[in-house]
């Protein structure tokens, strides 16, 4: 047996989100049964993040393991003429037995888009948020500014969270905008259940003027989910990096941090 690691894309549109249910197609579920087929035995996948329905992944990885012949480079050749066309699979490679896709990351990276323009875009449904109220960009940065950091983020998770500890560190927060397009991007160690998404509808009302610009910084002191807006829509989000110290690699017990965090 070999344990293999796949960075996997996809678009998360049809999907009810990564994890796999009973009550809908997760992207899981479609994987392992591609890998099922390809490796001729039953095979149970390992992603980094468990990403809602609707929300997408440019760099989900994921690992399995196998006793089949196919050499660890062309799992995405094979895999990709059995998966549907919104789920591609970029790289693969083998790794030691004792890594872990999920407790061995070190960081990720998220991307969220909003278009801001008073009519949608056909195009960009699935992918972009659609605010045709003109927002406050401004102001949205400087509410932004009171994120990086160490702080406890109880406050930036929905209900259903079952994070051990609230307590995270943002390493960059940045909005750009080009056109009607505004992209967030921000990375961190960890990421607690819809915190991206919470952090993103809070801006939209600090871009309304429905809120002022130091909500964030209110809400680390009251830790109340109150005090921050509504949950952003799914489909603007985006998986963007997932990352690990090079020892994962190498050396993956001497890291097993266990992290207790969902996406």
């Amino acid at each position: 047996m070999k344990r293999i690691l796949l960075t996997v894309e996809y678009d998360g549109t049809a999907y009810a989100g990564w994890q796999r249910q009973l009550n809908g197609l997760a992207v899981q579920q479609v994987l392992e049964e591609a890998l099922s087929e390809a490796c001729a035995h039953p095979v149970t996948v390992t992603g980094s993040s468990r990403t809602d329905a609707g929300v997408h992944a440019k760099m989900q990885m994921v690992h399995f393991d196998t006793g089949c012949t196919i050499p660890p480079d062309k799992f995405p050749f094979v895999l990709n003429n059995l998966l549907p066309p919104d789920i591609r699979v970029q790289k693969a490679r083998e790794v030691p037995p004792d890594f872990h896709a999920r407790f061995l990351t070190s960081g990720k990276t998220y991307t969220y888009r909003i278009l801001n323009n008073r009519h949608g875009s056909a195009l960009l449904r699935n992918t972009h948020w659609h605010v045709p109220v003109p927002l406050d960009v401004s102001a949205m940065k400087q509410a932004l500014s009171f994120l990086p950091g160490t702080h406890d983020f109880a406050a930036f998770q929905a209900a259903g969270g079952t994070a051990r500890t609230t307590v995270r560190t943002v390493d960059r927060v940045e909005l750009t905008a080009d056109g009607p397009v505004l992209t967030l991007t921000i990375s961190g160690n960890a990421f607690l259940y819809n915190m991206v998404r919470i952090i993103v509808g809070t801006l939209e009302e600090v871009g309304l003027h429905k809120r002022n610009t130091d909500a964030f910084a209110r809400a680390f002191v009251s830790m109340d989910r109150l005090d921050l807006g509504m949950t952003a829509p799914s489909c603007g989000l985006e998986l963007s990096e997932v990352r690990y110290p090079d020892k994962a690699f190498t050396d993956p017990d001497s890291i097993r941090w266990h992290r207790e965090e969902e996406e």
